[in-house]
């Protein structure tokens, strides 16, 4: 069974360590089996291609690379800062996703 994280497609993060710290931006993809994501605007590498149909010119593309989720952090919607995440029952009934910082669900 893959493990259950604090990071979904769509959210906002912030990373906290590493090369790209301090930069913002959303999430693109996860891999839940490596604990990676592909944060936009993050991590990015240079790719040499040769041409082919889809780019017949070929040469050097930037594109993100995946970075472990252990150094990202979620952004708070209301504040706009970094925040744990918590998980808790709603009036519903339903394990919703909650900022620790300002206590606010998260979508």
């Amino acid at each position: 069974m893959q493990k259950k994280l604090h990071i979904k497609k769509g959210d906002t993060v912030m990373v906290i360590s590493g090369e790209s710290k301090g930069q913002k931006g959303r999430v693109l993809n996860v891999d839940r089996a490596k604990e990676r994501a592909i944060v936009e605007g993050v991590n990015t590498v240079s790719k040499h291609t040769k041409p082919n149909a889809k780019s017949p010119q070929g040469g050097i593309i930037r594109k993100e690379a995946p970075i472990h989720i252990s150094n990202l952090m979620l952004v708070d919607p209301a504040s706009g800062k970094p925040t744990r995440i918590g998980r808790r029952l709603n009036d519903k009934n339903k394990l919703v996703r909650y900022s620790k910082k300002s206590g606010e669900e998260i979508k």
